[in-house]
């Protein structure tokens, strides 16, 4: 006695290694439309967020808050930069740049940044909100 199965449109794979089987329905055929569509729509929204972040800091904006406090309410020998004067910001980089200003750290860190890159860093600074 043999047993002879009607053929079936749907693919066979096997449920557990060897133990059992599933019908899959042409599965095949979707999964690289389905991961491709994830894929769109996970770089559609990271994207703008992205690009939002980049736009707001610039370049080592953000390396200057490991000293610098953000909030008035935090007590601390180190300037805020928060809302301060661009001017002011870039006369004091400048001054730490030269030697002209006592300094830790500073000075090493402001001789890494060019005239360029110090003004946006300031003009950002002082353009955030309190």
């Amino acid at each position: 006695m043999s047993l002879r199965f009607a053929p079936r449109s749907e693919i066979v794979v096997p449920a557990k290694a060897g133990t059992s089987f599933s019908v899959v329905p042409h599965a095949d055929k979707w999964t690289p439309v389905f991961a491709g569509t994830t894929i769109f729509c996970l770089a559609a929204i990271a994207a703008p967020i992205l690009v939002a972040v980049a736009a707001e800091a610039p370049s080592g904006a953000t390396s200057c808050s490991g000293c610098h406090p953000a909030g008035a309410s935090v007590q601390t020998p180190v300037a805020r930069l928060v809302g301060r004067p661009a001017a002011e910001t870039v006369a004091v980089l400048q001054a730490f740049r030269a030697g002209q200003r006592p300094a830790t750290v500073m000075d090493r860190i402001a001789k890494g940044f060019s005239e360029a890159e110090l003004a946006a860093i300031a003009a950002w600074y002082a353009a955030q909100k309190n």
